[in-house]
């Protein structure tokens, strides 16, 4: 009996065999794809373990001495430190990435604020942002404050104010004073229109709080007619 032959048709679609040839035409690709994949991915592991963590651990240490000094109003000192330990100016040029670093940049900002420098209350309040939004709310606002204060910022504070009203509602006190800011700097430009919605906004939204209390007043005086502050 003559020997049985299998068909090339048969070989060329089996499947085990395909896979086999497509591993032995393709395994140094392959091999180089997956040690590529575990390098990036152990090397992304290891930066965080060895090189963010630790720089996360120090910049937390570093700040703890600079949030004493800002919790007595030692505001110099909480920004520049005081010789044995870092300021709030220093972790945030020297860790940024990390929280510590971030928040810095807050601290830093509402020092400057207090101290009456406001160009860099400016500066370090625009570069903090966080998910939190009590905090982030609270840097609207210190924003507001200080470009209100450089006086040909009006717009800018006005935006931020609105910012920090609409951030976190969940504190009305907050949230209605920096929309009554918001509103009382609108009707100080002239912005007649623009104030008088902010404060229906003020009594609508946060009835219950002081300042929307008092958001009557404010209606009724720009609904009759204008007033001193209105130019248009």
């Amino acid at each position: 009996m003559s020997e049985k032959h299998v068909p090339e048709v048969a070989i060329s679609n089996d499947p085990l065999l395909k896979a086999q040839g497509f591993w032995y035409k393709n395994q140094k690709a392959i091999l180089g794809a997956v040690v590529a994949v575990v390098v990036v991915v152990g090397g992304y592991f290891g930066y965080q373990q060895f090189v963010v963590k630790p720089k996360e651990e120090k910049a937390g240490e570093a700040i703890f001495k600079a949030q004493q000094y800002f919790g007595i109003d030692s505001l110099r000192k909480a920004l520049d430190g005081d010789g044995s330990g870092k300021g709030f100016l220093y972790i945030a040029n020297n860790y940024g990435g990390t929280k510590s670093g971030n928040l810095a940049h807050y601290y830093a900002g509402v020092c400057y604020l207090r101290l009456g420098d406001y160009n860099n209350a400016v500066k370090f309040l625009k570069e903090f942002s966080t998910d939190a939004p009590q905090i982030q709310l609270m840097a609207y606002g210190c924003l507001g404050d200080a470009y209100s204060e450089l006086g040909n910022k009006q717009s800018e504070a006005i935006d931020a104010y609105k910012k920090a009203a609409t951030t976190f509602e969940k504190d009305e006190a907050n949230s209605s004073e920096y929309l009554f800011r918001a509103a009382m700097l609108s009707e100080v430009a002239g912005k007649t229109k623009e104030a008088l919605e902010l404060y229906k906004q003020l009594k609508e939204k946060f009835p219950r709080t002081d300042k929307g209390f008092q958001a009557d007043k404010f209606i009724n005086r720009l609904e009759v007619g204008k007033n001193e502050f209105s130019v248009k």
